[in-house]
């Protein structure tokens, strides 16, 4: 389960199952024991290593997979990818574990077939739904688009989601 850690002088981190952003690749083996470690296969000022599970438990039982970002054997970032039938469960997880975000919100998106010149049928809305919270440099951004399969919650520390896929 996800949970906040506090330390002295009241700050936290976010943790995944008691894995904290700031945490070493052991910490993340010691929790994950069928974690696969491995070089990132890109060059990135974000990360240099990363770490898969296959499956694990998620906000109070949800399966859901995990990647955890390390650069210099610290964890910068994990993404936690769910199915997306579950993300008022996880939402409300989160709301418990986190406190009250920063912002919330449900954008309903309007398309167009861009093929259908002539009748410019219209396809049917996209609904995105966004949750971020946010203490100092960490940041907890869970991201849902109701028509697709997977959600996601990405918690990461700095700059690292501009630098993650940034070509090198």
């Amino acid at each position: 389960m996800l949970s906040l850690l506090f330390a002295a002088g009241h700050a936290f981190a976010y943790d995944a199952n008691g894995v904290a952003l700031g945490g070493s690749e052991e910490d993340v083996k010691r929790k994950f024991p069928s974690v696969r470690c491995q070089p990132l296969e890109w060059k990135s000022k974000a990360a240099d290593r990363r770490c898969d599970d296959a499956k694990i438990a998620f906000a109070g039982g949800v399966p859901a997979r995990i990647t955890f970002y390390l650069s210099r054997n610290a964890i910068q970032a994990f993404d936690v990818r769910f199915d997306t039938r579950e993300v008022e469960r996880v939402a409300g997880f989160l709301k418990k574990q986190y406190g009250a975000p920063l912002a919330e919100s449900r954008d309903t998106l309007e398309r167009r077939d861009k093929n259908d010149k002539e009748n410019k049928e219209k396809k049917p809305p996209r609904v995105i739904y966004r949750v971020r919270w946010e203490k100092g440099k960490d940041r907890a951004v869970l991201f849902s688009e109701v028509d697709k399969s997977r959600s996601s919650l990405l918690v990461s520390r700095g700059d690292f989601e501009e630098e993650i896929y940034r070509v090198r």
